[in-house]
């Protein structure tokens, strides 16, 4: 699973190789159809799903969240559609501070075989594209953490739901924005997930930005885990210490 904030790679999802999580690394500013795609100038406008975009009935379909106000501007979770955004989430994971703990660089058909599962799966992790202020800056993926092989590496609970992350632009790093999204991206799941108790991640215990920013967006150090390819943080957020953290 990815990490957070040096290069904000908070993930791994199913059936993907255990990750970090939140991190900047290129250019924010997407193209003009990009932005239109998005909604830029109207940043409260859902982009409807395509179909390869699920809505994620094991999560209680996050598409359908909507955008939320931070006070990095206005956030929202657009599913990840292939065909518009293989080549920047491709781009992303080959910068040199995602890809040390996302371990995904190469060619577009490397990206594409660790979204197609997700894509074409059965919901329990659904990658999206994290927009502020209409500009497409992150990626994420939200995944079912008890249905998870993670789950064999900690005392799961029913409905547990997990995050990965990663910044997409330097501009993004090192200011606190990881720390205010992923704020708002556990307060979303509490809000929307009625049947989940906790939000987890797992960064990698050497991503030292991602751990703090889990602990400034609320979450506490669990545990250290083992896991197949790190050493990693296990961070959790309760719902019953949501106002105290």
């Amino acid at each position: 699973m990815p990490s957070t904030e040096a290069s904000t790679d908070t993930g791994t999802g199913p059936g993907s190789p255990t990750r970090g999580a939140a991190g900047d690394t290129l250019d924010p500013r997407p193209s003009d159809e990009r932005v239109a795609l998005l909604g830029e100038g109207d940043p409260t406008a859902v982009t409807p799903p395509s179909d390869d975009a699920p809505t994620g009935d094991l999560l209680d379909a996050p598409a359908d969240w909507g955008p939320v106000a931070t006070a990095a501007g206005v956030f929202q979770l657009v599913p990840v559609r292939m065909e518009r955004d293989l080549a920047l989430v491709s781009e992303w994971m080959n910068d040199p501070a995602v890809a040390a703990f996302w371990h995904l660089p190469g060619p577009d058909t490397v990206t594409e075989a660790h979204l197609r599962p997700q894509l074409d799966g059965d919901g329990r992790t659904v990658p999206f594209l994290g927009a502020l202020d209409g500009a497409p800056m992150s990626y994420w993926e939200l995944y079912r953490a008890d249905l998870d092989s993670l789950a064999r590496h900690y005392p799961a609970r029913p409905h547990d739901t997990g995050i990965h992350l990663l910044l997409g632009g330097a501009a993004h790093r090192g200011r606190g924005v990881g720390t205010i999204l992923l704020r708002a991206v556990a307060d979303l799941v509490l809000d929307h997930r009625p049947r989940c108790a906790r939000v987890v991640a797992e960064p990698d215990l050497r991503n030292t930005p991602s751990v703090s920013a889990f602990l400034g967006a609320g979450f506490r150090f669990a545990a250290e885990i083992d896991l197949p390819d790190k050493r990693a943080a296990l961070m959790v957020r309760d719902r019953a210490l949501r106002d105290l953290l």
